[in-house]
């Protein structure tokens, strides 16, 4: 019997076999009907965001945790002096700058899940080891490593939130998953608390490092088998919905993972003054947040309680934080070009509790708690800015790295802020203050120049174009168009119809 040649599969082949599932799946249709797209929406979100706050939450609890251990006892058993207790925060911050850069090549080289994972694996063993330190030098060296191992979580899970979600979605998924922050302050405040109690051999503050460090290394576990690194190898979603969960944020930003570098993206990050903004921005928000984290137990003790009481009022301080971060994420996802004039609002509100801090009488220690509760709540500004950034820079090597230019100003502004906390002026930091209530109006600054240079980047490009873009519309995908570029790696500067979210 002769036998014919069968035909070989081309990749056009495999594009109509995979187009033709997705038909079968979801009707006649080559786009998702509203509906459909909410379901696969939900679906995305009950997976990925109690992953995302759960390990963001851990990486809050494991930062802040020297300040709940100088509560606890750390400073006199490791007998501490001077500005050590204030360097001890800040060498953190030294290993997390000098990571930044060389951990986001790591983003682009290896699969994103898996690779957050083994970095969530290694910082749990060395906040374990913190149990065993017994002097300065050996806690400078760990807190160092520390630094190191947590500087890829937040520019990791800034990039997988662009992967996934449009930029409309952005604010509030960024929102949500930092929100972890305020969910583990609460959690570590009552076993901080309870830790009190406790009158074993082992020091307070080591059972508190050691209990810490090990739920983190647990948490790897968990994450490494259930943290895709990406929405094409998502286990949790079929083939069709892979495909249009990859596509949905690609209709507003040609950024796909590559596994290459990008020397040419990579000098537009560093030639757009985007890039330094975002930079700039980070570092003089993170100078009163370098030295608010680390010193707000010490900030409280100062204003009269005692170390129960000052454990117990970070509850309040963390239940207001979660409050303002969930309503700036309301009102920044329902209110149209609202996040840069909802950092406004957010500084000017802090403004008001530094001053409430500064000025007001220790006698009036109440009113002066309510002032540090305002301005622990600048918590917002964190998200709304990785937002701007997830939104408004397109390009995977680009995106990468910007997120580590943010990340190095993070690093820069957390180092300094614990050494405006003198030792001499405690408890009342004046010094400090007045450095916080300088940046807090800078900020100010910066977010209305920002605002008024993207209007104008925007009105340049439709008249350049002749068509009114709206950066905030919702767009459909369509397999049959858009699936042959889903490839396609542009940056927001080689994409002429990309406009920019206010």
């Amino acid at each position: 019997m002769e036998s014919k040649d069968l035909p070989h599969e081309t990749a056009n082949t495999k594009t109509d076999i995979k187009k033709e599932n997705v038909l079968v799946e979801y009707g006649t249709t080559e786009t998702l009907a509203p509906e459909d797209e909410k379901k696969l929406i939900r679906k995305i979100d009950w997976h990925l965001m109690p992953i995302l706050i759960t390990s963001y939450g851990l990486q809050y609890l494991d930062k802040t945790s020297l300040a709940y251990s100088a509560i606890l006892g750390l400073r006199e058993d490791l007998s501490l002096v001077g500005q050590q207790y204030s360097w001890s925060s800040s060498i953190f911050y030294i290993g997390y700058l000098v990571a930044s850069y060389p951990i986001s090549l790591g983003f682009v080289r290896f699969p994103l899940g898996k690779y957050l994972s083994v970095l969530i694996f290694l910082w749990g063993v060395i906040l374990t080891l913190h149990a065993v330190t017994n002097d300065y030098a050996s806690l400078m060296a760990l807190r160092a490593l520390l630094g190191v191992f947590e500087s890829a979580i937040s520019p990791g899970f800034s990039l997988i939130t662009g992967m996934w979600y449009t930029p409309r979605e952005h604010v509030s998924r960024h929102s949500i998953w930092f929100a972890g922050n305020a969910i583990a302050s609460i959690i570590g405040t009552l076993i901080a608390y309870g830790l009190l109690s406790y009158e074993g051999s082992l020091p307070q503050w080591k059972l508190l490092f050691l209990l810490f460090g090990l739920i983190t290394v647990a948490w790897s576990i968990v994450t490494f088998f259930y943290l895709p690194d990406s929405p094409q190898s998502a286990r949790f979603l079929s083939a069709s919905e892979r495909e249009f969960a990859a596509l949905r944020p690609y209709k507003f930003q040609r950024t796909t993972q590559t596994k290459s570098w990008d020397r040419g993206q990579f000098v537009e990050a560093l030639k757009d003054v985007k890039s330094w903004w975002f930079s700039l921005f980070s570092f003089v928000i993170c100078v009163p947040n370098g030295g608010t984290t680390s010193f707000n137990t010490l900030i409280v003790n100062g204003f009269g309680y005692d170390k129960f009481q000052t454990i117990l009022m970070g509850l309040p301080a963390s239940a207001f934080q979660l409050a303002t971060v969930l309503l700036s994420a309301v009102l920044s996802s329902t209110i149209r070009k609202s996040r840069l004039i909802n950092l406004v609002f957010i500084f000017l509100m802090a403004m008001a509790g530094i001053l409430m801090v500064k000025l007001l009488p220790s006698s009036d220690k109440l009113s002066r708690l309510a002032g540090f509760w305002l301005v622990m709540a600048v918590s917002p500004a964190f998200p709304l800015m990785l937002s701007l950034a997830a939104s408004n820079i397109a390009g995977f090597t680009k995106k990468s790295t910007v997120m580590a230019m943010i990340f190095l100003g993070y690093c820069a502004g957390n180092l300094a802020g614990p050494q405006f906390f003198i030792s001499e002026e405690a408890p009342n930091y004046h010094t400090a203050y007045t450095t916080i209530l300088a940046c807090y109006a800078i900020t100010i600054g910066l977010v209305i120049v920002f605002r008024f240079y993207l209007v104008w980047e925007n009105a340049r490009r439709d008249k350049e174009q002749g068509v009114k873009i709206d950066p905030e519309e919702v767009r459909r995908v369509n397999i049959s168009t858009d699936d042959d570029v889903l490839q396609v790696d542009q940056t927001d500067k080689e994409n002429r119809s990309f406009r920019y979210i206010l």
